[in-house]
């Protein structure tokens, strides 16, 4: 049976489906989408819930923690951590990558609407799900600035119309808005006026709260008309908020003005976002302007430079809804650096195919015969486009790695058709009776290699976890160009061989006489070499043996990684300043470094962010200029040179990195690598982990050792005499209501517009909430004397006391994570070796539980599942062969 017969004697319908196939594989080729590397998101959701003025261990205690017991009864969570700041919790959930996330998001609302019952009465809003990503980067960053806007208008602008309007562009994700102060009406209320009037706290809240409404009122129904009722329930402006009646003196109306202040402000005042210009600059200030910066994520498969395209498309329409004096300008484009990297790689691809062709013509010496695996390369290639763009992938860097490869394996099987004809019409046989009959002879053999090749790609296909994901795109699309390199030598090759080859006439010119003299002296060598390897047996096998051993021991000992270190043009970063830090000091500690980083020549932009949740640290990156396009060092030698000029800056730690495409886990750290210290004993986790961190900080491989634990930050410990308090009928509610309605940050109403809700605060004046000084001015009504009693007479105020800044856990246990970076040519295996040696030399309690997160988690799964899949691979490959042909030892 000769499979290839019926295409060699059809050469016009053959030639058609070959014709066929490449227009279909063109077509899928350009409708692939384009990203930096296959998606392989775990399915991960966040919930966040905020209470404005609680402390972190409020956070962890009343919201984290009963959130954290409901989602613990779902099933497929491979990952649960929480991280409580102060008046805000995220907890962050990992499912198994079999799960689907919808439905895994109707479990975690039904948790959540579980733990109610277990939650603080007085959250603004109950917690909130939402799909993430939080290894992603965004694909796009615009800021929107003006030299005379405040940045309440900006951050409205930006919120109200800006971030909805990109939102609905197609291929847009998510989108952060970072810096944003949104417009907020706040009374600061002076608790020493409110005393001498006697007045009570609570009560002008509630005055307050009942002031402004947007209540329905109903419709005047009469015999002709309908009338629908408005009224100015809703109050927009601080000077009407003055005038707001909020109790009585004596008879006497008690207005705000009285008592303080109503102003117009923002709804969070210790957060910014900050732009620092780079060298690319002509000005060289590196003065930073603040502004609202808005970072732009791409949807999961979507296509990134077509999703930027149309965000670029978009801006001049938005700009023209914008104030004249703002100026909304992209600062950051991913798509720069992914477009350069595709393009490199498909460069890659064409060179090979090129480097192949002009091999197979050097080896021929015919261009008739070259041309028939020349055409069968490229098809190949762009066949197996057709068969991936079904599935959902994309043209990425590791499938464009695979038809790269691959245009090494598609072309053997044309050659081994062709070569066999090729003899057949080399000894005077007609081609097409030598395409017949060669074509009978070897397509068992082809069909042999072809399914070895799968074979050997198979386990990797269905290789587990996050790493198997990312890895079957690179084997499924190996995989297709090799089957349809398989058909296509089996049907067009021998067709075209048929119909293209001619008997070869002796060579003429003395460049093709002395290149047939040379193939022939290189046969004539091997032939040589073979009959004296042949005829030693025993040595050759014993080089075998050796050749084995060794590379098992090699194997052994070589330095082990997950994925090569990528420089993509960015670097990520972390700024942090001592525990007790103020917002203040946080923004000058930014201002020094932001313009040491600036100032480095190969970087462009710096951008920074500071959240109210962490007033002593901030986030930046940076974008460096595009290498190759005017910046000759890596990356790595980028941060080596920005590190000790960064060391110098006193208060201050910095931590750079560069940003990679493949980014595994469910938390964001300062650092590439994560190693999590958690316990149930908190004290004892609190001793440890800085022995750790101290301890990793010595090992030689290891770079920008930190820690998220930050159990130091000034506090002020209140301590009630409740005997004091209940002698007057004071509770400790009252006392906490009473304080939390001068610095608490309360938000006690919110006023509705046609584009967002914005919220009144009630507050202390600035100058009292600085001081704690402020707690001898508060005065409480007794329910028994009908009095009002200072807070001072039962409530101690220590100011020197200690308390965190965070609360982390991980599987409901107290954590701490230390993030690390690798030394410039230090392996990953050695580094994890070193830090699990170094925890159990330490002495730890065994109470202490360590493990690597992220992608060091990741590539120890991956380094203990290694062996396994060489070996599934060698035996898939030996079965395969055995069962074709029907051996044991072929």
């Amino acid at each position: 049976m000769n499979i290839s017969a019926p295409f060699i004697t059809r050469p016009v319908g053959t030639s058609l489906l070959a014709a066929a196939t490449l227009l279909i594989g063109i077509v899928a080729y350009l409708h692939l989408p384009v990203s930096a590397v296959p998606v392989a998101d775990f399915p991960t959701l966040s919930v966040s819930a905020s209470l404005p003025g609680a402390s972190p261990e409020t956070m962890a205690s009343n919201v984290a923690t009963p959130l954290e017991r409901q989602f613990s009864l779902i099933p497929g969570i491979t990952e649960l951590t929480s991280s409580s700041t102060l008046g805000s919790s995220q907890i962050l959930l990992q499912f198994e990558l079999s799960r689907d996330i919808d439905g895994a998001a109707e479990d975690v609302q039904a948790a959540i609407n579980a733990a109610a019952g277990q939650l603080p009465t007085d959250l603004p809003a109950p917690p909130t799900v939402r799909k993430v990503n939080p290894a992603d980067a965004p694909v796009m960053i615009l800021t929107l600035t003006s030299p005379t806007l405040p940045l309440t208008v900006l951050s409205d602008y930006a919120d109200s119309f800006l971030a909805q309007q990109l939102s609905r562009i197609d291929g847009v994700g998510q989108m952060f808005v970072g810096g944003l102060i949104k417009p907020a009406i706040r009374i600061q209320i002076d608790p020493r006026k409110v005393a001498v009037l006697g007045l009570q706290l609570e009560n002008i809240r509630a005055q307050i709260a009942n002031n402004t409404v947007n209540a329905p009122k109903g419709v005047i129904t009469g015999a002709l008309r309908d009338y629908t009722v408005y009224a100015n329930d809703q109050v927009f402006d601080a000077n009407l908020w003055d005038q707001m009646i909020v109790g009585y003196n004596n008879g006497a109306p008690v207005r705000i003005r009285d008592i303080g202040s109503a102003v117009a402000g923002g709804q969070d005042d210790q957060s910014g976002a900050w732009t620092f210009p780079g060298s690319a600059y002509p000005d060289k200030t590196y003065k930073a302007t603040q502004g609202v910066e808005l970072a732009i994520f791409k949807q999961p498969g979507a296509n990134v430079i077509a999703t930027v395209e149309r965000v670029k498309a978009a801006l001049p329409r938005l700009e023209r809804n914008l104030p004249p004096a703002a100026t909304l300008r992209v600062v950051a484009d991913r798509t720069q650096t992914i477009r350069t990297s595709v393009a490199d790689v498909e460069m890659t691809l064409g060179i090979a195919v090129l480097l192949v062709i002009a091999v197979i013509f050097l080896f021929l010496r015919n261009a008739r015969a070259t041309f028939i695996p020349s055409t069968v390369l490229p098809l190949s290639l762009l066949a197996a486009a057709a068969v991936v763009y079904p599935l959902g992938f994309s043209l990425d860097n590791l499938s464009l790695m695979a038809l790269a490869i691959a245009a090494g394996f598609v072309v053997d099987d044309a050659i081994v058709m062709l070569d066999v004809i090729w003899r057949r019409v080399e000894h005077g046989q007609a081609p097409l009776q030598a395409a017949l009959a060669g074509s009978r002879d070897i397509s068992f053999t082809i069909l042999s290699i072809s399914i070895s090749l799968i074979a050997v790609f198979t386990p990797v296909m269905f290789m587990g976890g996050v790493v198997g994901r990312m890895l079957r795109e690179f084997g499924v699309t190996l995989s297709a160009a090799v089957v349809m390199s398989l058909l296509l030598s089996l049907t067009l090759t021998p067709m075209l061989c048929g119909q293209f080859l001619r008997v070869p006439r002796p060579a003429t010119s003395a460049l093709m006489r002395a290149l047939e003299q040379g193939f022939k002296a290189i046969e004539g060598s091997y032939v040589h070499g073979l009959d004296w390897v042949m005829a030693r047996k025993r040595l050759a096998l014993a080089v075998f043996i050796c050749t084995a051993v060794a590379t098992v021991a090699v194997y052994h000992w070589i330095p082990t990684a997950f994925f090569p270190e990528q420089d993509t043009s960015f670097l990520d970063g972390s700024l942090q300043t001592s525990d007790d830090a103020s917002y203040a000091k946080t923004v000058e500690k930014i201002q020094q470094v932001g313009r040491i980083i600036a100032a480095d020549p190969d970087v462009t932009e710096v951008h920074f962010n500071l959240s109210s949740a962490a007033p002593n640290q901030a986030g930046f990156n940076a974008g460096l200029v595009i290498r190759g396009e005017g910046r000759t060092d890596g990356a790595d030698q980028v941060i080596a040179r920005l590190r000790p000029q960064l060391a110098r800056v006193v208060g201050a730690t910095t931590v750079l990195k560069a940003k990679q495409d493949i980014n595994i886990g469910a938390r964001n750290s300062k650092a590439e690598y994560q190693y999590a210290l958690s316990d149930p004993n908190l004290d004892e986790l609190d001793e440890w982990a800085p022995k750790m961190l101290a301890a990793m900080r010595t090992l030689p491989d290891l770079r920008d050792v930190s820690t998220d634990q930050e159990s130091d930050g000034a506090a002020i410990r209140l301590k009630i005499d409740r005997d004091a308090a209940g002698r007057f009928g004071i509770t400790p509610a009252d006392i906490d209501a009473a304080i939390y309605d001068q610095i608490g940050q309360h938000e006690v109403t919110q006023y509705f517009t046609q584009l967002n809700a914005y919220y009144v605060i009630v507050e202390a004046p600035l100058s009292l909430q600085a001081n704690p000084d402020l707690f001898n001015y508060l005065y409480i009504k007794s329910p028994l004397t009908n009095k009002l009693v200072p807070l001072s007479l039962f409530v101690h105020v220590d100011p020197n006391g200690r308390g965190p800044l965070a609360v982390a856990h991980q599987a409901q246990l107290p954590a701490v994570t230390l993030s690390f970076n690798l030394r410039p040519g230090a392996a990953l295996g050695t580094a994890t070796t070193e830090i699990t040696k170094l925890q159990h030399d330490l002495g730890a309690p065994a109470t202490l539980i360590g493990s690597f997160q992220g992608t060091a988690e990741a590539f120890e799964q991956s380094l203990a599942s290694e062996p396994i899949l060489i070996l599934a691979a060698l035996l898939s490959v030996y079965v395969i062969l055995g069962v074709l042909y029907e051996s044991y030892i072929h």
